[in-house]
């Protein structure tokens, strides 16, 4: 298995920076792009203007809107698009990739309805042995100014994990790797959730302390919802984990964050989200991990609380009061690689 050519399937701004880490790494790299009027934009001015304005991007990224003559031949592919549309995404890939073809999930997300994993779509839908998530603390305008970034690639096949970490070797874009793909992947979904709570905090003024408890039972409900499901505890302590829960819970260049903060301003959750250039995952997830963590008798008092002012019109202090009246148990609540629930 070499790796010459590799396509990513949505022009984002993380989709953009991947790409730029590639093409500098010498692959022939395609871009596919919905908008026309984007991809002509971005091929004569090496730029995302739209979402990464004044990034340069490497003359080897090709932007296209024709599919098939993006994932023709190619050896790699991330697809980057946002959940709702991940698996008609996949299912127009499909026909036309060949068996070989490395598939790799950019996206922190969990489909609607069926409470399917990007990973799970990818291997229902193509039936590809070859799959993997990459996941972390990976702000997109930060990777784009050159900030030292470390992520982790999953996946159950080693070699791809290691097709994977050379294509996106860099100076300042580190990649580690782990065999947990349902942990890495419900880390980089989940902190989604706790990313808007942390913007609500800031917003009604509260401190670093409520941060960093805000932040601590947040891994402790991830870690606790996890293990119900299969993944490793020990997984969530990573850089999928505890290192993009600390980033998204603390900055304002997440999508997220941003959300939660506004909410604490008082705005409409509709106008929030309609008001976001690009999707935050986070307000969807939300409601698919209320109803399974319920269905799996899991306690998570700060995905009830938020549930109840972004879908119930409750007061913010409900959260607060979710949390500060739970339950007294363990501070840590790992165990020899088990966790008490």
């Amino acid at each position: 298995m070499s790796v010459k050519n590799v396509a990513i399937l949505g022009g984002g701004s993380f989709g953009s920076v991947i790409a730029n880490i590639i093409a500098h790494n010498g692959h022939k790299t395609l871009l596919w792009m919905r908008d026309a009027e984007q991809a002509e934009s971005l091929n004569s001015l090496h730029e995302n203007v739209n979402y990464l304005p004044g990034y340069k991007i490497h003359d080897d990224v090709v932007a296209t809107t024709d599919l098939a003559g993006a994932v023709k031949d190619v050896d790699l592919i991330f697809v980057a698009v946002p959940s709702s549309s991940f698996r008609d995404v996949v299912r127009q890939m499909k026909p036309l990739i060949h068996k070989d073809v490395i598939l790799v999930s950019l996206t922190k997300g969990i489909e609607a309805k069926t409470f399917a994993l990007m990973s799970q779509i990818l291997a229902e839908e193509t039936n590809n042995a070859h799959i993997a998530v990459l996941s972390g603390p990976n702000l997109a305008k930060e990777i784009s100014g050159g900030s030292p970034t470390g992520a982790v690639v999953a996946s159950k096949d080693h070699a791809v994990v290691i097709e994977v970490q050379e294509v996106l070797r860099s100076d300042s874009f580190r990649v580690y790797s782990n065999s947990d793909m349902l942990g890495v992947e419900l880390g980089g979904s989940l902190k989604n959730i706790y990313a808007i709570i942390a913007g609500l905090a800031q917003a009604l003024g509260m401190g670093n302390n409520t941060n960093a408890m805000l932040v601590t039972r947040s891994l402790t409900e991830m870690a606790r919802f996890g293990v119900k499901l299969g993944a490793d505890p020990m997984t969530f302590l990573g850089l999928s984990g505890v290192g993009d829960l600390i980033v998204t819970c603390s900055s304002p260049l997440s999508r997220n964050f941003r959300v939660g903060k506004a909410l604490g301003e008082g705005k409409d959750i509709d106008a929030v989200i309609s008001e976001m250039d690009q999707v935050a995952e986070g307000v969807n997830t939300l409601k698919q991990v209320k109803e399974k963590a319920e269905e799996l008798d899991v306690q998570m008092p700060l995905v009830n609380g938020l549930y109840e002012i972004v879908y119930n019109n409750e007061t913010v202090n409900h959260i607060i009061r979710s949390l500060m009246l739970e339950e007294q148990g363990l501070d840590v609540e790992y165990a020899t690689g088990s966790v008490h629930t």
